[in-house]
């Protein structure tokens, strides 16, 4: 529950505080002192939709380091570092990718993959995953996350995100400027936007926020099974693949930190499945075990 929230709080907070921007600089005034003109207003909500997504993208590799505490392995310094190494880099060579930046971090079992592009990436696992899971089973989350990688995951998900705030700031506008209009008929003396359109906004920001959010959240779920796929296919069967997710989901998987909620190898499944950055694990090893026969 409390990895959805942040899900849901992390998108509607970024648009608030884009809107809240876009207020104070003036720029919602002269929209709407000039007549609220359609292309004007979709460039800008372009600007505004694009602008924190890409920047997220661009900042995930360190902000990823500075919120696990991950340490890049650049010089192995015992034989499981030796063998994180050389395992990313075969992956990465089979998946035709740059070799990512390999990391460990303090904390119960997970992993996650980041970076702006597919040759600038990280890939990074816990202690508590490699403490808890056999060589093969980690083998087959590196593999997962390196297939994050391959497809490009970080940058289509940054892309939806994009598109999704786009249209959550146009349509709020659009609806704001409605129903400020239907509340100022008559009055011809004022000018600029009124209290109406400001609260209606920020209220339109909000509800097609949490709209928005289920798009992302859907998309995120079909690039689990992506990953999952391009596991089986690095490891030439599902089969690790499938044993990895099953010890997974016996197992006390810590939430990564809300800039990574949707990164990591396990995320949270509930009654709220509509939010949920992950398929559950039953229906993951599902789709393996479909993909098999």
């Amino acid at each position: 529950m409390k990895r959805i929230v942040l899900f849901l709080v992390t998108n509607i907070a970024v648009m608030l505080v884009l809107s809240i921007a876009a207020s104070v600089l003036g720029v919602n005034k002269f929209l709407h002192a000039n007549g609220l003109n359609l292309g004007m207003l979709l460039a800008f909500a372009a600007i505004m939709g694009f602008g924190g997504s890409f920047i997220s993208l661009f900042m995930s590799k360190m902000m990823a380091k500075w919120s696990t505490g991950a340490r890049i392995i650049d010089n192995p310094s015992n034989s499981t570092e030796f063998w994180l190494v050389e395992t990313v880099r075969k992956q990465a060579g089979k998946a035709g990718i740059a070799m990512p930046e390999v990391a460990i971090y303090d904390g119960e079992p997970n992993a996650f993959a980041t970076g702006p592009s597919k040759n600038n990436s990280l890939v990074a696992v816990s202690t508590g995953l490699l403490q808890g899971m056999s060589r093969e089973e980690v083998e087959a989350v590196l593999a997962h996350e390196v297939s994050h990688v391959a497809n490009g995951d970080m940058v289509t998900l940054t892309l939806i995100q994009g598109v999704v705030n786009t249209f959550v700031i146009f349509l709020s506008r659009i609806v704001g400027y409605l129903v400020d209009s239907f509340l100022r008929r008559g009055d011809s003396e004022s000018s600029g936007p009124g209290i109406g359109y400001t609260v209606t906004v920020i209220v339109c920001d909000i509800l097609f926020g949490i709209l928005a959010s289920v798009i992302v959240a859907w998309f995120s779920r079909q690039r689990e099974y992506r990953a999952d796929a391009g596991a089986a296919q690095l490891m030439g069967s599902p089969r690790p693949m499938i044993n990895a997710l099953a010890r997974l989901g016996g197992m006390s998987v810590e939430p990564l930190p809300k800039s990574l909620a949707s990164s990591g190898i396990a995320g949270g499944s509930s009654w709220m499945a509509l939010f949920a950055s992950h398929p559950s694990m039953e229906q993951r090893i599902a789709a393996l075990q479909a993909q098999g026969r």
